[in-house]
């Protein structure tokens, strides 16, 4: 059963949301993906905010672009919490996505990442699941050790190599 809704209002959205399946697909979290348009479907997405807690769903990553109301929405009818991706637009380079999921009236919190920010969705979404799930907060603290490793490796390589090498 997922645990997890990956929902976007458009396939254009799809290269950042599929970062955050595998980020999920990584820390072996199930999880369900749609393409809802919250303006132009309105009576889909409402079904699908409702019923997500009696399908299991415990966290909701909604990315959307421009007007942004996809992620709002979901945290307005979803009693758990909701993560925003706001999507890269051409026109005010995902800020105006950004305000829309940022700024939302008190009471309807939505946790927002960062512009086109798919894996980090994932990343909290998993650290909120974490909370009541013993081994896959193993593999969270696994994947910080990664990430850490990586850094170390990168600096010895500076190290060794110097500045101007360390590109070619």
């Amino acid at each position: 059963m997922a645990k997890v809704g990956i929902v976007m209002g458009s396939d254009s959205d799809m290269p950042v949301m599929s970062k955050a399946a595998d980020m999920l697909e990584k820390f072996g979290i199930d999880y369900e993906m749609t393409i809802i348009s919250a303006h132009r479907e309105p009576d889909v997405f409402f079904e699908y905010a409702k019923t997500a807690e009696e399908r299991g769903l415990k966290v909701i990553i909604a990315g959307a672009g421009m007007a942004a109301h996809l992620p709002g929405m979901c945290a307005a009818i979803f009693p758990m919490p909701v993560i925003g991706i706001p999507m890269h637009t051409t026109s005010l380079g995902g800020r105006d996505s950004l305000y829309s999921i940022v700024q939302m009236p008190s009471g309807i919190p939505v946790a927002t990442v960062a512009i086109n920010g798919g894996a980090n969705a994932a990343i909290l979404a998993a650290k909120i699941l974490a909370t009541s799930d013993e081994e896959l907060l193993k593999k969270l603290k696994a994947y910080s050790e990664e990430m850490k490793e990586q850094v170390v490796a990168k600096d010895k390589k500076l190290q060794e190599v110097g500045y101007k090498n360390y590109t070619k």
